[in-house]
């Protein structure tokens, strides 16, 4: 898949540099980027969508409007008509790019990030149970990982363990939610809805539904010092 673990550092390097200014992408930002990359939209629609946007702003701009582009929510409706125009055109023509090569997922790297998450899982004070289970797991995988080294087939390998990645982290997630208190989950419900407010007009129902979820998920693991599990968060160093 092209640029499948490029996904994530794509979109924010073109939104920075088409907003002409530093401005790091919010928590919502990040939740909306995992709703597309969930629903299965290319890179290439969301970045066609992202400078559609921003080439539209920026013709409003020299007519006077100054209102600026503070996040990738403003583009959500021309990602996802990229996303229909880009699936339209390419009926019939679908490749696949299975090279490894340039995906920078070394496997040294990939095992030490989950171990790492394993380790930040075991000082874990909620929901002890699964995030236990979650750690020796991840452990399980990461011995995997070593063992697939000169493995000619890596990338549908690391895509593999991405999706049992995404599983792992569901059920931690259903764990978590399961042992907060009540307030809490209210809480991060209620600032997902501040935070989407500004954009509602810009997003279906279902989607910022999605988004509102993925929010909830990330606000619900940073409240308690837990690591994402999957590779796109995995260190670039």
């Amino acid at each position: 898949m092209v640029n499948y673990f490029n996904y994530f550092t794509e979109i924010e390097e073109r939104f920075m540099q088409r907003r002409g200014a530093l401005l790091l992408l919010s928590t919502l930002d990040w939740a909306l980027i995992e709703t597309w990359r969930e629903a299965g939209i290319p890179l290439d629609a969301v970045l066609r969508g992202m400078d559609a946007a921003f080439d539209k702003y920026e013709s409003r701009q020299k007519r006077g409007h100054m209102r600026r582009i503070n996040g990738l929510a403003w583009c959500a409706q021309a990602v996802m008509d990229a996303a229909e125009e880009l699936k339209e055109a390419a009926t019939g023509s679908h490749t696949a790019n299975t090279e490894a090569a340039d995906s920078g997922f070394e496997h040294e790297r990939v095992a030490a990030h989950l171990e790492a998450a394993a380790t930040a899982l075991d000082a874990a004070t909620v929901a002890t149970e699964a995030c236990v289970a979650t750690a020796n797991r991840l452990r399980e995988l990461a011995a995997e990982v070593r063992n697939t080294v000169g493995d000619n087939k890596a990338t549908a390998d690391l895509e593999s363990l991405e999706r049992s990645l995404t599983v792992l982290e569901e059920k931690l997630f259903a764990a978590l939610t399961a042992a907060a208190p009540e307030e809490l989950l209210v809480g991060l419900k209620e600032h997902a809805a501040r935070e989407l407010a500004p954009y509602r007009s810009r997003m279906g129902v279902v989607q910022l539904r999605q988004v509102e979820h993925q929010f909830a998920q990330k606000q619900l693991l940073v409240h308690y010092n837990l690591p994402r599990l999957s590779l796109f968060y995995m260190s670039q160093q």
